[in-house]
């Protein structure tokens, strides 16, 4: 069976990007750094940018799309994209640019992608499934909530990239003024831990065997208690369970 496998290059506020390989298909999906920061990253893990054969974006905000532009450019890789994220920026020159659907499936070479809605204060904000081989990868950051469309377009994943963004009480007690509390922990902000949780509790994870968890807030979370909760709802404390970086790539990871 040919190789399905995951390379996060980083994950966080400071910025996201995320590589997807299936077969001779390698995709991007986000690109919220530098290109130089990218080349940087890709090196570390043995990939040349210029191969991939498209980017994928979930919603416009800076930390998911602040490099996707430029690194379109540079290596002349198609952009795929929701109607209203393409509306929400005006720096596309010289990018080709396909508009998506975010409730239909498409393929990109050997990998088939399922866009799915998600709650986020973005213009049109999507999150991708992927399936190749008979095996699927999940990719879910940035909802304030999960809704049972979400979790359905997550079951039956062999592999799930899991939002945990911020630690209730941490966020509660941080240094975040009033208004910016209430946007992280509401319905259109970002994932607590225990949400997190909860997704997990009440999905189909029969062939669960790779779960990172991303986008952990540097204030209001910690890689301790981010796992701590996810092994809570699992009920063991699997090593198959890990967070990713901020300032560093995480390395392949098969989807097997």
């Amino acid at each position: 069976m040919s190789l399905f496998r995951f390379a996060l290059l980083g994950s966080g506020s400071r910025g996201n990007a995320t590589v997807v390989e299936g077969g001779s298909t390698r995709l991007l999906v986000d690109c919220g750094f530098p290109v130089r920061e990218i080349d940087a990253r890709a090196k570390s893990i043995g990939f040349d940018p210029a191969s991939l054969n498209a980017i994928l974006v979930t919603h416009e905000h800076t930390d998911h799309i602040g490099g996707v532009a430029r690194l379109a450019r540079a290596y002349g890789i198609p952009v795929y994209l929701t109607h209203g994220t393409a509306a929400a920026r005006s720096d596309w020159d010289g990018c080709t640019l396909f508009r998506v659907s975010p409730h239909d499936a498409f393929a990109l070479g050997e990998i088939q992608v399922q866009p799915f809605p998600v709650p986020h204060d973005a213009r049109e904000p999507c999150q991708f499934a992927f399936a190749y081989g008979g095996r699927r990868l999940g990719i879910v950051s940035d909802l304030g909530r999960i809704t049972p469309h979400v979790a359905r377009s997550l079951d039956a994943c062999e592999a799930l990239l899991l939002e945990c963004n911020h630690d209730v009480a941490m966020l509660a007690a941080g240094p975040y003024p009033e208004s910016l509390k209430r946007r992280v922990g509401g319905d259109w902000g970002h994932l607590s831990n225990a949400q997190a949780a909860g997704l997990l509790r009440g999905m189909d994870r029969s062939r669960l065997r790779t779960l990172v968890l991303t986008h952990l807030s540097e204030k209001n979370n910690t890689p301790e208690l981010a796992r701590a909760a996810i092994c809570e709802a699992l009920d063991e404390d699997p090593a198959w369970c890990v967070c990713a970086e901020q300032d560093r790539s995480s390395g392949w990871r098969e989807v097997a």
